[in-house]
């Protein structure tokens, strides 16, 4: 990400932010004006066209876009009078702000945890996988099939999110595309997502532990993503983003191990 373009979503967040009247209808127009826009090379280069005057382009936004909502015209206003270090970063920008967008409309679903285990599902399950990922068959298919499979168990937001970003993966992986969603839903919420491996399930009360820990090492609310890893043997492995936490009697064993090879 260039620096042009990571000045470009602070800025289209925080108005964003700003807005008016964000409900899951938004979001979803936001999802769809995004897809339009990375459907055209024309559109998409015109929009972020640096040499253009904000104005002409935040004209186009209101030419082209007309019958919108006015929270959607307001929001891609503002983001496409921002300079983004290409077009593809715009129109990657525009899908963050559907959803951030989201999570704003849904403050009380469990988005994150919703999106993991749709992850889980897909990761496990190859021909799923490549169903969703292919280049061959319609976007609307994808969106269906997701539906069919996960959409009744699903809060409207998270189902929202996924049967989008289906709709247009732009050759990137499902499950790339879930986790980079739930990053920024924790990000819109000013948390950050810690991956918790475990030989068994945890209680509540070890959550509500873990959960305290770990907000006072990070100094942000977690959310907590739960995988049951048999490898784990005791203990707890725990991924924060780059950092891993392994407290886990395998890793010890292992160390152990290393030592006396020593």
């Amino acid at each position: 990400m260039g620096s042009a373009t990571a000045q470009a979503l602070v800025a289209s967040s925080s108005a964003l932010n700003a807005a008016q009247g964000i409900t899951l209808d938004v979001a979803g127009e936001l999802f769809s004006v995004g897809r339009l826009i990375g459907e055209s090379t024309a559109l998409s280069g015109a929009l972020a066209d640096p040499a253009a005057p904000a104005e002409a382009r935040t004209s186009l936004v209101s030419r082209v876009f007309a019958g919108a909502s006015a929270p959607v015209q307001d929001v891609l206003r503002a983001a496409v009078a921002e300079r983004w270090s290409s077009a593809a970063d715009l129109v990657d920008g525009v899908e963050e702000l559907a959803v951030r967008a989201t999570a704003i409309a849904a403050p009380d679903a469990d988005i994150e945890g919703e999106l993991f285990s749709v992850s889980r599902l897909v990761a496990g399950n190859a021909d799923l996988e490549l169903a969703l990922g292919s280049r061959l068959g319609d976007g609307e298919g994808k969106a269906a099939l997701v539906q069919r499979l996960v959409g009744a168990s699903l809060n409207p937001a998270t189902t929202l999110i996924v049967t989008s970003l289906v709709r247009q993966p732009r050759e990137r992986r499902v499950r790339r595309l879930l986790n980079r969603a739930m990053r920024i839903v924790s990000a819109q919420r000013d948390r950050i997502v810690a991956t918790v491996h475990t030989a068994a399930p945890l209680s509540a009360e070890q959550r509500s532990r873990l959960g305290a820990v770990l907000t006072g090492r990070y100094g942000r609310q977690i959310a907590l993503n739960e995988v049951i890893d048999a490898s784990v043997v005791g203990g707890l492995r725990v991924q924060v983003a780059d950092d891993v936490i392994d407290g886990s009697i395998a890793a010890r064993l292992a160390d152990l191990r290393q030592k006396l090879a020593g």
